[in-house]
């Protein structure tokens, strides 16, 4: 079984036109798996309806249609224990490091957070030393020490910034990451760095990631397969190499034809 399944999801909102509202549709009937331990990359234009997509997946937004099972669990009909479950079964990263850290908590306490809130299912002690020390591992596994702890957001890059979200985001040991164009705010050679780290904690820790971007050669990068989304549809999926190589959709080709080159530092 797949580890997330898709099924004819669709999300509308309702928005005026003149003096009544309808119903918009922002995603439209999209079925798609992702398999445990492979890379989904989902990729289209800026309002292609990638980032909603994602917040159903996660919960944060029911499906208007269709249905979304993570690990087996319908995720918009689960019980609140069945979600707070799954919470620790998949994370998001998002695009904005500047805006997803707390500016008035310590990177102590941001890596931690997740450890205090399921402190019962995690079995890691309640004392500041047990924590400290499990933040000191998660920062070295994304290429920070034990320096940092005692800092703010503010005083970090947004490369760094963007580290210790992931850090956060493995607290956990989570069995799926969302990663929402987790570079797309950053330059080109730290953006590099972050997706090379990403490929390699994927490795070390058996990750199942789905990777969102608008840049087809991220995404063929990273990616074991990839999924096309245009205008809230699915358009096309395939095996990474073989979609890149032979794509079917004039609109797959638009996206290739658009960023032909890897950042420099993707190795």
């Amino acid at each position: 079984m797949a580890l997330v399944e898709v099924n004819a999801v669709g999300k509308s909102y309702p928005r005026w036109v003149g003096l009544r509202t309808e119903l918009c549709p922002v995603v439209q009937d999209v079925s798609l798996k992702i398999e445990a331990g492979e890379t989904l990359g989902l990729v289209g234009e800026s309002g292609s309806g990638k980032t909603t997509l994602a917040r159903m997946i996660l919960g944060l937004v029911t499906p208007t249609q269709g249905n979304i099972c993570v690990d087996g669990i319908d995720v918009a009909r689960a019980s609140a224990a069945q979600l707070h479950a799954l919470r620790r079964q998949m994370q998001p990263v998002f695009q904005d490091p500047y805006a997803a850290l707390n500016p008035r908590m310590n990177v102590l306490d941001i890596v931690t957070e997740p450890l205090v809130i399921h402190r019962s299912e995690t079995g890691i002690g309640a004392g500041r030393a047990a924590l400290r020390a499990k933040a000191v591992e998660l920062l070295r596994q994304v290429g920070l020490d034990e320096s940092v702890l005692s800092r703010h957001p503010h005083e970090f890059s947004g490369g760094q910034r963007q580290r210790i979200n992931i850090a956060r985001a493995l607290a956990l040991r989570p069995k799926l990451l969302i990663l929402d164009e987790p570079v797309s705010a950053l330059d080109v050679s730290v953006g590099a760095q972050i997706v090379n780290l990403l490929r390699g904690l994927q490795r070390e820790f058996g990750l199942t990631y789905l990777f969102i971007s608008h840049s087809m050669p991220l995404v063929r990068y990273l990616s074991t397969r990839i999924a096309v989304m245009e205008r809230g549809r699915l358009v096309e999926t395939g095996e990474a190499e073989s979609l890149c190589a032979h794509p079917q959709e004039e609109y797959t080709r638009q996206l290739i034809a658009a960023t032909p080159e890897l950042p420099a530092g993707v190795a």
